[in-house]
């Protein structure tokens, strides 16, 4: 980390490349996000919004620039990526075990509405519960930057619309920075603070819906990704 990364960043990144043989993925990208601020992230398939989440939390190295963050992110993934062979507790502080325990597991699993159950197994959860549980382990060491990768795609419709809720109130209780990569338009107007549009590894178009209603933004951002809108 730089000796000059602000205080109130999350994550500051400066000229991002990255490429895939002679395909350039991410093209000289930069990009800010405050703690407490949530971001989404929008492209057409194969723009590199995985790519730079990758990169983000580590799992991808680019290949210049710079990523400068206090510590190292969370990540939730669309799969809840939980381990069947171990209780919810232990899954909600793996890797932290010495500083979550038991007692910091459980506080997390009744955040996200899951008291109790600490002893019991992801076998017996619901898809909504599942991703309940990846959100507590993702956020029970606070991190300083929380990043979703399309967390609820498989979800159904009301169930969507139950853990929009449930993180809008995780993240004003932790305020971490976040970065959603998303393909739904509605989903990025009912979470984010700024809507990023990608295109061609680069942020092509920067929103503030608190600018705009949702009537008259969604158009727009249907346009910037090359989808007609009536």
């Amino acid at each position: 980390m730089s000796a000059t990364f602000s205080t109130t960043l999350a994550v500051s990144v400066r000229g991002l490349k990255r490429r895939y043989g002679n395909r350039v993925v991410i093209d000289a990208l930069d990009l800010d996000i405050d703690k407490g601020e949530f971001v989404a992230l929008l492209g057409e398939s194969g723009c590199g919004k995985t790519t730079l989440l990758r990169a983000l939390a580590g799992l991808d190295l680019p290949d210049a620039g710079a990523i400068h963050a206090p510590e190292r992110p969370s990540v939730v993934f669309q799969e809840h990526r939980l381990l069947p062979w171990a209780p919810l507790w232990q899954n909600v502080a793996l890797g932290h075990e010495a500083t979550v325990g038991r007692t910091g597991a459980s506080r997390a699993l009744a955040e996200v509405g899951l008291a109790g159950r600490e002893d019991d197994w992801p076998r017996n959860l619901s898809g909504g519960q599942a991703q309940r549980v990846a959100l507590a382990r993702a956020l029970v060491r606070d991190p300083a930057l929380l990043l979703l990768d399309e967390p609820f795609a498989a979800l159904d419709a009301l169930t969507r619309i139950k853990m929009h809720g449930l993180v809008r109130e995780l993240v004003a209780l932790h305020q971490p920075g976040v970065l959603i990569v998303t393909h739904d338009v509605d989903e990025a107007l009912t979470l984010a603070d700024r809507i990023l549009v990608m295109r061609a590894g680069r942020i092509a178009a920067s929103f503030q819906p608190k600018n705009h209603t949702p009537q008259t933004l969604r158009p727009i951002l249907l346009d910037e990704l090359g989808v007609r809108s009536h």
